[in-house]
């Protein structure tokens, strides 16, 4: 069967896992100029592709005309008229399963999530590495003909930044250093008493711009700015296009197990991420970082970690695990890093 030349990526989300399929399509069409990609994904990720070649977003309405079986009949119908030759299914869900279905006789290969490896690692059978997220990406690829070398990760170089992106840096002569502290769950997120601490003591020698979204993270984040030196608050201050053109720009990026750790990766900044009840070992590490980067919750203090993949499962007492990883210990790596 000849190798197709069009492939259609499924990934409608979320945040974090759309963010992964960057890097490895970046490796892929670098590897091979002459494929044709086109993801189909929600509207709000689109600026995540915009500086990858051959490479076009589709734009899947799931909560409007897209929505509900006859609304991905409709999608499908659509897609069929762009002439992809084969699927890369990196979602692997009901959607993406029911669309596979209207698109019979096409050639469909679906991400393999590796569900088994996971449930052994959560229930405390099997503490070890597993495979990554974009090990896992990659994989599919294979399936299709395609091979991605991973090891060799290219990067968009940072965005030139407009005079109000220019003003959430305060200091020219400081070293930038971005900071996510919320999380999908209070369980993957550090302590904001602690996160505090850290956010007093890197501010006196470095610029410090905060990520979140939502009202109450504004608030926060808000009184943060308001109170310390050198810290600005981007959060419900810009769209999705200038906070990544300003995360091109950063030093390093400190984020929980989450999203905004993704986007400062495939950007190819140097994220240093801190765990709670999740486990680096689940794959869902940040493209491309030393394993030292990723600091881990104390398993003497909290055996059961990871307690879940997500983090929404935990037992009593956990909520705070991340909390054990010290400060100091934080300031220190971000100091060495830098």
């Amino acid at each position: 069967m000849p190798k197709p030349k069009h492939i259609l990526v499924l990934r409608f989300s979320a945040m974090g896992d759309v963010a992964m399929t960057v890097p490895v399509l970046r490796a892929l069409t670098t590897l091979h100029p002459e494929l044709k990609i086109t993801v189909v994904t929600r509207a709000f990720f689109k600026p995540f592709f915009q500086d990858l070649e051959n490479v076009t977003v589709y734009e899947a309405d799931l909560k409007g005309k897209h929505k509900g079986v006859l609304g991905l009949y409709k999608l499908s119908k659509e897609l069929i008229s762009l002439n992809f030759d084969a699927v890369a299914d990196l979602h692997n869900v009901l959607r993406s399963k029911i669309l596979k279905f209207f698109f019979f006789g096409k050639k469909v290969v679906q991400l393999n999530k590796g569900r088994a490896e996971k449930k052994a690692l959560v229930s405390g059978k099997k503490f070890t590495q597993l495979k990554t997220t974009h090990q896992r990406y990659a994989e599919v690829f294979k399936v299709l003909g395609y091979s991605v070398d991973l090891s060799q990760p290219r990067f968009p170089e940072p965005k030139s930044l407009s005079e109000n992106l220019k003003s959430f840096i305060s200091k020219t002569d400081l070293k930038t250093i971005g900071i996510a502290p919320f999380a999908a769950h209070q369980s993957k997120m550090y302590p904001l008493s602690q996160m505090e601490v850290i956010i007093t003591e890197l501010s006196k020698n470095y610029n410090i711009i905060l990520f979140g979204g939502g009202q109450k993270e504004v608030e926060i984040l808000n009184q943060f700015e308001t109170k310390y030196n050198n810290v600005t608050s981007v959060a419900g201050k810009l769209n999705l296009e200038e906070e990544l053109a300003l995360i091109s720009n950063l030093d390093l990026m400190l984020a929980m197990d989450s999203g905004n750790a993704h986007l400062a990766a495939m950007l190819g900044k140097k994220v240093i991420t801190i765990w709670g009840v999740t486990h680096p070992f689940a794959g869902f590490a940040p493209f491309n970082q030393p394993k030292d980067f990723a600091l881990t919750a104390d398993r003497e203090q909290f055996p059961l970690i990871p307690t879940s993949i997500y983090g929404n499962k935990f037992p009593e007492g956990y909520e705070n695990a991340a909390g054990s990883v010290s400060e100091a210990a934080i300031v220190s790596k971000i100091k060495a890093v830098l």
